[in-house]
């Protein structure tokens, strides 16, 4: 896709199921991708920048770190993510901190580094990983419905505030992914994994729930020239299943 031709970017969660699969398509497009995550040892990318999210200096740095590994900085894509279950009155101190921590602090931080970099060069794409569930909350997942909610605003005020830099801000909103971190999860009820994800498929119209590639089609569409024109646009990708 010529869209791509020439261009940089940085995949945050790159080790994770989506991350990989974007990092993967981006690539085979031409672009020059530095990844980051706690380890990043086994993903291929023109540069690795392991860390922790919830260092704030780390965050913070992370923008200009890729710029100088890639000598350019044209998409960020801000995929790390974590899921917190249960209602508020079950919602640990651990938990909260966690979930502000990778979920909002850390897109925030590294946002904020991208754009004066972005700005510089003439422009850019931001793409953040939001959820349907930050759209349209659902049941006992009070925490998480919370984080991918001020995701999803802070994508819809920097998308008014950076456009006349050329800078265009917009998430992709996934209903359930089939990820290591979704079976992870079965598993920690007690569930087998693959009977798991083939009966939530039964309840999604289209028939069954979404693979990181399915997310990774519509990250790569934001970030190219073909969504030119959208700008602060919050992209549900569900199936056709509403949250609920």
């Amino acid at each position: 896709m010529s869209y791509f031709r020439g261009k940089t970017a940085l995949v945050t969660g790159a080790a994770g199921g989506i991350g990989a699969a974007i990092v993967k398509q981006l690539r085979a497009e031409g672009v020059r991708v530095a990844v980051a995550d706690r380890d990043v040892a086994g993903v291929d990318a023109e540069a690795h920048l392991p860390g922790d999210l919830l260092d704030a200096s780390y965050a913070d740095s992370l923008s200009a770190a890729a710029f100088a590994a890639l000598s350019g900085l044209d998409i960020l894509v801000n995929n790390a993510g974590v899921i917190t279950r249960g209602s508020v009155a079950n919602t640990t101190d651990a938990d909260w901190a966690l979930s502000l921590g990778v979920n909002v602090e850390a897109p925030f931080r590294v946002c904020r580094g991208a754009i004066p970099i972005m700005a510089d060069r003439g422009g850019g794409a931001i793409v953040n990983v939001s959820s349907c569930w930050g759209v349209r909350p659902g049941p006992n997942h009070a925490v998480y419905c919370m984080t991918k909610a001020a995701v999803a605003s802070l994508t819809q005020c920097m998308g008014m505030d950076h456009a006349h830099q050329n800078i265009r801000v917009n998430a992709v909103c996934p209903n359930e992914v089939n990820t290591p971190m979704l079976r992870t999860g079965f598993v920690k009820r007690g569930f087998d994994p693959d009977t798991a994800v083939a009966e939530l498929g039964k309840t999604v119209p289209i028939g069954r729930i979404a693979e990181p590639e399915d997310i990774a089609a519509v990250v790569l569409f934001l970030a190219s020239d073909a969504a030119r024109y959208m700008c602060g646009s919050l992209v549900e990708v569900n199936g056709g299943k509403p949250v609920g």
